[in-house]
């Protein structure tokens, strides 16, 4: 069996969302500190000994978090508050499915996999004692 090498960089960042069909506190509009921990994993190290270079994944995954969701709305593009948002310019992003914590890791592991990084999982922390998880 090979032997993995793994690292983990740890991203903090704010987000509102709600769930749509949902009966519980999140089917009103509300926000969440979030705390992701992505996780990439090789069977060999590059030139420099690393997996990836920590500054890599924070400019990259971070940097790309910082623009699109960071202080964001994620919201189901079925959700009836756009126009509103949108009629007073309001900072959110559209996405197909319910804005869970599932979906939301799963849109950072995509993200992180179209720029070529060996991500094993993406964890979201929606709260300091609740975790979604994505990952091959």
């Amino acid at each position: 069996m090979p032997r993995i090498y793994r690292v983990t960089k740890v991203i903090d960042f704010c987000y509102g969302h709600r769930l749509l069909n949902y009966q519980g506190k999140c089917k009103h509009l509300h926000g969440h500190n979030g705390r992701v921990e992505i996780e990439l994993q090789s069977e060999s190290l590059d030139s420099r000994g690393m997996v990836v270079d920590f500054e890599e994944i924070k400019r990259e995954i971070k940097g790309w978090i910082d623009a699109e969701l960071d202080h964001k709305m994620i919201l189901c593009c079925r959700d009836p508050i756009i126009p509103l948002l949108q009629e007073r310019n309001e900072p959110y992003v559209e996405v197909e499915s319910n804005p869970t914590a599932e979906n939301i890791a799963r849109m950072i592991y995509e993200f992180a996999i179209s720029r070529k990084f060996p991500v094993s999982c993406v964890r979201l922390w929606e709260t300091a004692s609740s975790f979604a998880e994505y990952g091959g």
